[in-house]
């Protein structure tokens, strides 16, 4: 039986709350074995030996939902260079939103998309979670056959999503309406564009500071406010998408509190910088939603370690670097980072001490997988290896030939960072 042994690595599995340096054998698809010290002939099982002291073993990461170039704009990202991305950053379930062109509006297009992906090579690939669209062309006018596409396979399909704005509270409503009874997570980005206008930094004096129009906290709290309030008139459940500002996460608490079935997730951008970041003007720091103030970044970094905010969401957006090379206001909102978020965000959170590894994990790995009704990766004796070999010493240079996107909107870029994913399994 061919195979990997890990030699003295260090597990985390979050649902047993282990943490723990043992011999780790991994063989046929699953976890053989666990023990301090592991007696195996490799010879006689053929299997590998790695020398992991130092390094972590922990469950695969899962994205709730980020961007495919393919199809419609390869030339900011194929799904192979989506894959290879999210396998290097030790993402081993990525939710791909349905504004692909064309969109992810029909069971056709969904399994189109699909059988793209299976027709690449197989190496340890990530499994695509399509969100199919609430939407015809997710431009937010008219419903699509919820019916028709929640027909798909339950493990093929992350749920309901356009990911832009619903303006119109009648259709939200009709849309909550018609999915309650389809047992199909709905996530919904809370959004009012006319009071945003222009805004391209989150309202306040940083933003009059520097020049830029200021986006009201109004713009996401209102809508917000009025979808809890629908959510808890009809019963369906709910994840709340790119939460960044404070007053949200109060509402989400309160909401919470009286026991709406709602979730919610925040950007890793948005713990990571605020508004004065955006002071650079560097139009890699320009998003949607604008980040937050400095006080709403503290909140939403405490709201997720409280589980308040359920999940760190990647929302790899890529674009070329024609697209991106433009004034801060003009640029397109949005980032890549699926083989960067894990390792900036151990190196920040967990290697500054502020963050146990196990708060990471919760956020990226086990309350994801949760949102999206699925049982998430175990590190456990006879567990199916969805896993990551994490090295948290290995410095690397974030550079263009470094990355496996084919763009490189990102702040991060030629900088170092401490931490990098070895190899990862996925079943």
């Amino acid at each position: 039986m061919t195979g990997t042994v890990l030699r003295k690595v260090r597990y985390l599995d979050p649902l047993s709350q282990t943490d723990q340096v043992a011999d780790v054998w991994i063989a046929a698809g699953k976890i053989q074995a666990i023990a301090p010290n592991l007696a195996l002939d490799v010879d006689a099982h053929d299997v590998d030996v790695i020398h992991a002291e130092g390094q972590f073993l922990m469950p695969g990461l899962v994205d709730l939902y980020s961007h495919s170039g393919e199809p419609g704009h390869e030339a900011r990202e194929t799904l192979a260079s989506l894959m290879a991305s999210a396998i290097a950053g030790g993402f081993t379930r990525v939710g791909i939103l349905p504004d692909t062109q064309p969109a992810l509006d029909t069971p056709g297009t969904l399994r189109h998309l699909l059988d793209l992906a299976c027709e690449l090579p197989q190496a340890p690939q990530p499994r695509l979670l399509p969100w199919a669209a609430l939407t015809q062309g997710a431009n937010g006018q008219h419903m699509t056959e919820l019916a028709e596409l929640a027909a798909l396979k339950p493990l093929a399909l992350a749920g309901f999503a356009d990911g832009q704005p619903l303006h119109q509270l009648v259709l939200l409503r009709r849309l909550l309406e018609y999915g309650r009874p389809l047992g199909r997570m709905i996530a919904l980005w809370p959004c009012d564009r006319t009071l945003t206008g222009d805004g391209v930094a989150r309202d306040g004096a940083i933003a009059l500071m520097g020049g830029l129009p200021g986006s009201p906290t109004a713009a996401e709290t209102a809508p917000l406010a009025a979808l809890l309030e629908l959510v808890a008139e009809v019963g369906t459940p709910v994840h709340i998408m790119r939460v960044s500002t404070a007053r949200s996460v109060e509402l989400i608490a309160q909401a919470k509190a009286r026991g709406l079935p709602i979730t919610a997730s925040t950007t890793w951008m948005h713990l990571l910088f605020s508004t004065e970041d955006a002071l650079t003007y560097d139009p890699n720091l320009r998003l949607d939603p604008p980040l937050g103030n400095p006080p709403d970044q503290q909140t939403l970094m405490d709201a997720v370690r409280a589980g308040i905010v359920d999940a760190i969401a990647i929302d790899h957006s890529p674009y070329t670097y024609e697209e991106k090379t433009v004034g801060f206001s003009s640029a397109p909102p949005g980032v890549i980072g699926l083989e960067l978020a894990f390792a900036v965000l151990w190196q920040r959170f967990v290697a500054e001490g502020d963050w146990s590894p196990f708060e990471l994990l919760r956020a990226l790995s086990t309350h994801p997988a949760q949102c999206l009704g699925q049982p998430p990766a175990a590190i456990a004796p006879d567990s199916p290896i969805e896993a990551v070999l994490f090295d948290p010493a290995i410095p690397w240079q974030i550079t263009a030939s470094a990355l496996h996107s084919r763009s490189r909107n990102t702040p991060f870029l030629n900088q170092t960072v401490t931490g990098r994913v070895i190899r990862v399994w996925n079943s």
